[in-house]
């Protein structure tokens, strides 16, 4: 209980008779770095909320500064921009005769004492910052590295509102046993309303609802839990904003992969759930895994492309699964009519991989171009006279040229289209078929490529409409056509077994003991043992991607390249 004892406790605003307090869960995208365009969307949000008689509207974690915002934190220049614009709004509020609206933000602040960032809540009313709460937990695991930029907070805060007694938290803070949520165990809340920045993994609405039914319990009230949504680079948010009540029935819940605006009631009378019908509150499904996914990665792709200022894409279509889905994600991002898709044949492209390509971009509605790449090789053999490996990855790189040229010359997003197996095994081609500015799939296994695959076309068709991927591209024996007959596995173990090893040895972190004990037998261990650790390097050069897994490659494992140890 040591730590308890540091913690100062806060309270905003008056106690007075309970009355009912209606709640809007602004779940919202925002841009690292765009103080404007935030503010510009709290404030729409705001008016909107305000128009539908809510008293309260609560946006994600460090929505005016985006999220997350890494070594930004550290410039002085960044965090003062930062608060000037969160004063800017709040007397923006009242003058759009906002003012007697509760408006919780979240922004970066400056701990004075040492002059390092923090991590911070701000309610605005009345024109000024009401109340302020500095986030305590700070993760430091996964894609979390908050220690090096952040100074946690030390109080815990409630704030009176319309009688209503309500403790606040920030994500980490309601993930970790003790610290404010048990502090605020012992105030009498009547509400804990907790602002969130929770990156995307499959799976993780489940583990945040069961985690906020805990906090309900233990603070004896229900939980508001804001989610930002949207994309930031290879992290995804996926909103699925909810209310949990104290007995642990869900109260509201949010769509998740969209912006959204929701509303809860909080009742006057104290321990008071009534049903979603009586408070006004939505009730969005769940999404089944694969759609959940899917719409994950397309996410992820729209939003950097935006964020970024690309208004296209350019990929090779090589009439594999691979480069199908990425263009299939691609056109539900931004249009079959925005994506340039460049069929590379050579001397060993079959017909059936040329037939598949053009018929692809015929389905979305894609732009086509040929543009063979024999005569290219030609011209690079007769100076290089290359053999073997060398000369099927001269290939990929003469593709890989081609690529980047559409790109520059057209402005446009290169697309990488190589999934976690081959990235995991080293099965592509540093500066061919690797090159590009984000990797759609980068964190998807192989078997769940064409489980993808299969999912988006089944959904056309229920939906009424054609097929986007053809189903050659689903069904054929994979392979990168670099020499007469080649196939995937060729190289490698086949895909069903492969990606199972390689989900223990990445995701579980098994070493070779744990993998043998597992089942898998010595000699494809130790295949794929080999051919993970040698490919680190490569993996340091691949473009981002969407995390959507529990451990993708990048922020969540990072493994020195120059590494003696051998299991």
């Amino acid at each position: 209980m040591e730590q308890m004892d540091r913690f100062e406790q806060v309270e905003y605003g008056q106690a007075g008779a309970r009355q009912a307090l209606k709640i809007a869960l602004a779940q919202i995208d925002t841009c690292v770095g765009d103080l404007s365009g935030n503010a510009a969307k709290v404030l729409d949000f705001a008016q909107r909320a305000s128009r539908e008689g809510a008293q309260l509207v609560a946006f994600p974690e460090m929505a005016l500064t985006g999220y997350p915002i890494e070594d930004l934190a550290l410039r002085g220049t960044f965090r003062r921009a930062a608060w000037d614009k969160a004063n800017e709004l709040a007397a923006q509020l009242l003058e759009q005769g906002l003012g007697e609206l509760f408006v919780v933000v979240g922004t970066v602040g400056t701990d004075h004492s040492n002059d390092l960032p923090r991590n911070r809540m701000v309610v605005l009313h009345e024109g000024a910052v009401w109340g302020a709460y500095d986030k305590h937990f700070l993760p430091n695991y996964g894609v979390f590295d908050e220690f090096r930029i952040f100074s946690p907070g030390e109080r815990s805060v409630v704030l009176n509102i319309n009688g209503q007694r309500i403790g606040v938290a920030i994500c980490e803070d309601i993930w970790q046993d003790g610290g404010p949520v048990q502090e605020l165990a012992g105030r009498n809340i009547d509400l804990l309303l907790t602002i969130n920045g929770s990156p995307y993994e499959e799976g993780k609405g489940h583990v945040r609802r069961d985690l906020a039914a805990r906090r309900a319990r233990e603070v004896g009230a229900p939980v508001v839990y804001v989610n930002q949504v949207g994309g930031q680079d290879d992290l995804i948010f996926d909103g699925g904003s909810f209310v949990m009540g104290q007995s642990g029935d869900l109260l509201e819940h949010s769509p998740q992969f969209v912006e959204d605006l929701s509303y809860w009631t909080l009742a006057a009378g104290q321990g008071d759930e009534a049903g979603p019908e009586q408070m006004g509150s939505q009730m969005a499904p769940d999404l089944d895994g694969d759609e959940e996914v899917y719409k994950a990665c397309v996410l992820g792709l729209k939003d950097y492309m935006a964020k970024n200022h690309f208004t296209g894409v350019c990929l090779g279509l090589s009439g594999g699964i691979d480069s199908a889905l990425v263009a299939a994600m691609a056109a539900d991002a931004c249009g079959g009519e925005h994506i340039w898709g460049i069929s590379m044949p050579s001397m060993y492209s079959s017909d059936g991989s040329k037939d598949d390509a053009a018929d692809l971009a015929q389905r979305l509605g894609a732009h086509y171009d040929v543009q063979a790449i024999e005569q290219l090789y030609k011209t690079f053999q007769s100076q290089l006279d290359l053999s073997g490996v060398a000369a099927e990855n001269l290939q990929a790189r003469i593709r890989g040229v081609i690529v980047m040229a559409y790109s520059n010359s057209k402005g446009l997003l290169a697309l990488a289209t190589g999934n976690k197996s081959e990235l995991a095994c080293g099965y592509s081609t540093i500066y061919g078929d690797a090159v590009g500015g984000y990797a759609p799939i980068k964190d998807l296994l192989k078997t769940r490529v064409w489980q993808l695959a299969r999912w988006r076309n089944a959904e056309a068709l229920a939906a009424g409409k054609s097929e986007p991927i053809p189903d050659a591209s689903i069904t054929k024996a994979p392979s990168a056509e670099l020499r007469e007959g080649q196939k995937d596995s060729d190289s490698l173990p086949d895909y069903e077994l492969l990606d199972q090893v390689l989900a223990a040895y990445i995701e579980k972190a098994h070493g070779r003991a744990d993998l043998l004990a597992d089942g898998f037998d010595p000699e494809t261990v130790d295949t794929v043992m080999r051919l993970v650790d040698r490919a680190e390097w490569k993996r340091r050069q691949y473009p981002l991607g969407p995390k959507v897994t529990a451990l993708a490659f990048g922020r969540d494992r990072r493994l020195p390249i120059t590494n003696a140890f051998a299991e």
